[in-house]
């Protein structure tokens, strides 16, 4: 059984910062990818930012130059440091981890963590 666990979301004025984690605990064998997701009241959950197990980033257009994702594999945890906060960007905020269980098991399996608040005042 695999678990993320975030933390670091809370209240901030606009052009704040906000710093996200997300730890994964259980029975991890590597992880491929880890990304953060977010979604407000009444719109669809949208991709923020996403980090290969190579360090490839990959952000949303609305995100470009405020946000900055990173990992560190030795504690199965991935970060997102939030700058320049506006109002648009409160949501829930969710991680998802693509997870590999086994060496011998090709497969993965998809986790998400149980959300982070991330309120913005204007």
């Amino acid at each position: 059984q695999v678990q993320l666990v975030e933390s670091g979301g809370g209240l901030v004025q606009a052009g704040g910062s906000l710093r996200l984690s997300c730890a994964a605990s259980g029975n991890i064998f590597s992880i491929n990818e880890m990304g953060w997701y977010r979604q407000a009241p009444e719109k669809q959950r949208e991709l923020v930012a996403r980090i290969t197990s190579g360090g490839t980033t990959n952000y949303a257009d609305f995100v470009k130059g405020r946000f900055t994702i990173s990992r560190d594999n030795a504690k199965n945890t991935v970060y997102l440091q939030m700058d320049s906060l506006s109002p648009e960007d409160a949501a829930v905020y969710y991680c998802r981890f693509t997870v590999k269980l086994s060496r011998t098991f090709p497969g993965v399996y998809i986790y998400w963590g149980q959300g982070t608040q991330v309120t913005v005042s204007s």
